[in-house]
């Protein structure tokens, strides 16, 4: 695939983009780089790598943790920093009005 003026005319009318002459030039220049990098990758043997969920591997310590039952808080350690309570619950301001 690769785009011409009149599939970038069809991305900005669905997109609701105006752009200059400048621009448009600008954007085809790096949407065909983009195209040619992921033809680039599509090269890549990865039949036997396995699935990857998180690219940092101290991220997947966390993923395997157990859970655990502890003691659930006291209300009033709850509500200690509640910024406004009423009626022992915590107090928000109201999201919609009557009308």
């Amino acid at each position: 695939m690769s785009f011409n003026n009149q599939t970038l005319d069809h991305l900005k009318k669905l997109c609701k983009l105006e752009c200059s002459p400048e621009e448009d030039q600008n954007i085809l220049e790096s949407l065909t780089r983009i195209l040619e990098y992921i033809t680039q990758l599509d090269g890549i043997d990865t039949d036997n790598v396995k699935p990857c969920r998180y690219v940092l591997q101290g991220m997947m310590k966390n993923q395997m943790r157990d859970d655990e039952v502890k003691d659930l808080l006291s209300r009033e350690q709850f509500l200690a920093n509640a910024p406004d309570q009423i009626g022992g619950m915590i107090r928000v301001p109201p999201v919609m009005k009557n009308p």
